[in-house]
């Protein structure tokens, strides 16, 4: 089981739509997604969570957590998304930097479209590596409700 680690300043925006998204369409039996931040936040962003919602996926029940070291070691690639220098290097550990813009407080049209390219950036992540659920094209697409999806 492989581990995908996303990290971003605050851990309450653009790391945790990544990491749910990633488990929504990832195969379980592959890989995982976890998330962290450098300074992370009380809560997930509330406008994040109207958007995820939207999608089936609730995140009001998360709770950022920090990325440490250990955390870190623990994953097979680190995707960073504003956190830069911040983030740990760990030797060995595969990484890449998406930049994506910061969602909080943001208007929940332009959350949708940040979500939704965190999406297309998963399912291209997931995809490339093998990673992909036989059946994610029935799981809902970004701009769809899970009703309309299914």
């Amino acid at each position: 089981m492989k581990t995908v680690l996303f990290a971003c300043i605050h851990n309450a925006g653009r790391s945790q739509m990544a990491a749910a998204l990633f488990n929504l369409y990832a195969d379980a039996a592959l890989v995982h997604a976890i998330s962290a931040g450098t300074q992370p936040g009380e809560r997930v962003h509330p406008e994040v969570q109207l958007a995820m919602n939207e999608l089936g996926v609730d995140l009001s029940q998360v709770k950022p957590q920090k990325l440490t070291d250990e955390l870190a070691s623990s994953a097979q690639l680190l995707v960073t998304m504003g956190c830069g220098e911040a983030c740990p290097y760990i030797p060995g550990l595969e990484r890449d930097d998406w930049p994506l813009e910061d969602p909080k407080g943001k208007s929940v049209e332009r959350v949708r479209e940040i979500r939704n390219e965190v999406t297309e950036r998963v399912r291209e992540l997931l995809s490339a590596r093998g990673w992909l659920r036989k059946d994610s094209s029935r799981l809902p697409e970004t701009g769809q409700s899970p009703i309309q999806g299914a």
